[in-house]
C-alpha cells in the first residue's frame, strides 16, 4: 500500500498517551483492507500498514502473548 493512499484517512489516537501533552503515542487508521499505524509526534512520516487479518496477531506479539493459532516472535 502506498503512503499517498492514506493521506485522507481518519486517524484515531491511542488512549495510552504518555505524560506531558500526551504526544507519546501512536495513531491508527482503518483502511478497509489494511490497518495503518503512525507516530503521533511525526505524522508526516510514512506509516506502517498491515493487512487487516495480520493486525491482531501483531498486537498480540507486542503484548508478548501469541494469538490463538500463531507463534510469538
Amino acid at each position: 500500500m502506498r503512503a499517498g493512499m492514506i493521506t485522507h484517512a481518519s486517524w484515531k489516537k491511542s488512549s495510552f498517551s504518555g505524560g506531558g501533552e500526551g504526544n507519546d503515542c501512536v495513531e491508527v487508521a482503518d483502511l478497509d483492507t489494511h490497518i495503518a499505524v503512525r507516530d503521533s509526534k511525526d505524522p508526516a512520516r510514512t506509516p506502517l500498514t498491515f493487512p487487516t487479518t495480520a493486525f491482531a496477531p501483531f498486537l498480540q506479539a507486542l503484548k508478548g502473548t501469541p494469538a490463538p493459532g500463531t507463534h510469538a516472535f
